[in-house]
């Protein structure tokens, strides 16, 4: 049996990944919100770049429902430039930015905490990295390492997987941690909470490996493509966004995220119609768009799959192939789960069409090219808010 490729050797991984961190971190959460944090905060805004914005956008759901406070997700820089300055003047410490970086260095997210310091903020950085920059800037930080592979996994250069999953877990987890201090869940609650949380391991095992050979048969099949979508709603948005950043690192494709209303008034109109597309639906809040959707894109020609359970019976009218969710899972909860077909699904078009990850650094996209082009780590950061 051949071996697997390295992204899907990591994607095997995430269920023994959840049991071991959802004990420490739980801990975590807990020194790093004070009850007087939790107490006072009237607004939470959820602030990181790539997969660890795509991570805050899928957990904003479980932050308003949980907690019952108003939360809003958004990428760095909008935070920073265009929000930091203009926070409710509803009283010291009110507002909580949670600041998500995996790495600790990323400068636009570092921005967004110091200038939410500058504006009254509480701040908690959520890192694997406390002693660096962002961890410095934060007024708390919320330790997440990501505990090592093992010896013969250590060292691949793949897509980020274990970490986004690490991020997603540590965030409903500090809502959790919020929403029982408040009183807006019983300790019993908030333990059952997490009881399930710890649960999803095995709906992770599953997934896996109900997913696998399908979205090798898609890699297959769509093998002439040129580019894919992902459509999804409220949390299933944030997954629909990391999924299109999975196939666009693993295999260098165009991978488009789009929030499903949205592709009715956009995608809707491409010419090209061969297309793959890609529908997320934890079948709630979404699921009578959903279905209109999946009719519309099916009516044009879209070559469709769907990643839903088994129950999301009207949109798979429209659907030709199921990437299947085996059991229900709370809409909140969706994103630690429906992530893992897309990863699977880019796994294998790498695979299928021969392409290193990351277009193996090459053609100026090496950190030392350009004098660091992309500057994600020493981009210039404003000292002064913006109003």
């Amino acid at each position: 049996m051949p071996t697997a490729s390295p992204m899907r050797q990591q994607i095997d991984t995430l269920p023994a990944l959840i049991r071991a961190i959802a004990a420490p971190f739980d801990a975590a959460a807990r020194r790093a919100f004070d009850f007087e944090t939790c107490a006072a905060v009237k607004r939470i805004y959820l602030v990181g770049c790539g997969d660890s914005h795509h991570a805050p956008v899928g957990a904003e759901l479980a932050f308003k429902q949980l907690t019952g406070v108003p939360t809003q997700a958004l990428s760095s820089l909008p935070f920073s430039r265009y929000t930091a300055g203009y926070l409710p003047a509803t009283g010291p410490k009110t507002n909580l930015v949670i600041g998500v970086s995996v790495s600790g260095k990323v400068s636009r997210t570092i921005e967004a905490l110091a200038l939410a310091n500058q504006a009254g903020a509480s701040t908690v950085a959520l890192t694997g990295n406390p002693g660096g920059p962002f961890g410095q800037t934060a007024g708390t930080v919320f330790e997440t390492a990501v505990p090592p592979l093992p010896d013969e996994l250590a060292g691949m250069t793949v897509p980020g997987i274990r970490s986004y999953l690490a991020s997603q877990i540590a965030l409903i987890l500090a809502a959790l941690r919020i929403a029982e201090v408040r009183g807006a869940l019983s300790t019993a609650a908030a333990d059952a909470e997490r009881a399930q949380l710890r649960e999803l391991a095995d709906i992770v095992e599953e997934t896996i490996q109900l997913c696998a050979p399908v979205a090798e048969e898609l890699a297959a099949r769509w093998k002439t493509a040129t580019s894919f979508e992902f459509v999804g709603a409220g949390p299933l948005y944030g997954t629909a966004m990391f999924s299109a950043a999975k196939v666009l690192e693993a295999s260098g494709d165009p991978a488009l995220a789009q929030d499903t209303e949205e592709w009715s008034h956009l995608q809707y109109f491409i010419a090209e119609s061969a297309i793959p597309t890609i529908l997320l639906s934890a079948n709630g809040f979404d699921a009578d768009r959903m279905a209109e959707v999946a009719r519309a894109a099916q009516c044009i020609g879209r070559p469709l799959a769907l990643i839903a359970s088994e129950d999301a019976v009207e949109i798979r009218r429209y659907v030709e192939t199921l990437l299947p969710i085996p059991r229900q899972v709370p809409e909140r909860y969706a994103s630690i789960v429906y992530s893992i077909p897309g990863e699977l699904l880019a796994s294998a078009r790498a695979e299928t069409v021969g392409s290193a990850y990351f277009c193996n650094f090459e053609g100026g996209r090496s950190v030392d090219w350009a004098d660091g082009a992309s500057r994600i780590y020493e981009s210039h950061v404003l000292s002064e808010l913006k109003r």
